[in-house]
């Protein structure tokens, strides 16, 4: 191969990585966005008016997630099936947490949409769908046997979640909940990713091995 081709060819792989990066942050920002601001916002809210804190704070993640749902639309062209499940139930408890002036509701957002993301998880295991190959089979190329492991994994990962939740907002302050919503439950997410990477890494495929 001449030179040109292969200063091509490395040019091309590095607007890939590149690209990939720049996804990659953007994906974050989706996914953690709204919640950083619903913590944020609640916590400069509750230093000026502590009672409306949290209704300042559901405002705010209610427009950061619609505005996460646009962009995923209209810039990246593709909205992911948890984005939607999230914006969904964040319109409804959001809702009703504003409309009714109940912070009961927006409290149980997390356990409500942790449940329903493991319940379509088990759900398309019991109808030999793997819901979670369906979300993640362009990262990882693995044996479908790996891919269940991982998806009952995290299935019963959104069940603790789910329970977590439950527990911190009926046992802890207002104020530790908003906190905990955001960094806790993003520090354990985080980890129990990581603690899975292993199992992915040891099973992905070559490019000689057939896939299933």
């Amino acid at each position: 191969m001449s030179e040109p081709a292969l200063d091509k060819t490395a040019a091309d792989k590095g607007a890939a990585k590149a690209k990939s990066a720049k996804g990659g942050a953007a994906q974050v920002l989706i996914d953690f966005g709204p919640v950083a601001l619903f913590m944020l916002a609640y916590n400069l809210a509750h230093r000026a008016t502590p009672d409306q804190a949290i209704y300042v704070a559901t405002a705010i993640f209610m427009a950061a997630t619609l505005v996460a749902l646009g962009y995923a639309f209209f810039v990246q062209k593709r909205v992911p099936p948890m984005l939607i499940v999230t914006a969904v139930v964040v319109g409804v408890f959001g809702g009703l947490t504003m409309t009714l002036h109940d912070p009961v509701f927006i409290k149980m957002k997390p356990t409500v949409t942790n449940l329903l993301f493991a319940a379509a998880i088990f759900g398309g295991l019991i109808f030999k769908q793997n819901v979670w190959k369906i979300l993640l089979d362009g990262s990882f190329d693995l044996p479908d046997r790996i891919w269940n492991i991982l998806a009952i994994r995290y299935g019963f990962f959104f069940i603790f979640l789910a329970g977590l939740n439950e527990f911190i907002w009926r046992n802890f302050s207002e104020a530790f909940w908003a906190n905990f919503k955001f960094l806790g439950v993003m520090t354990i997410t985080l980890i129990f990713a990581a603690a899975n990477v292993p199992i992915a890494l040891k099973n992905m495929k070559t490019e000689e091995e057939p896939k299933g």
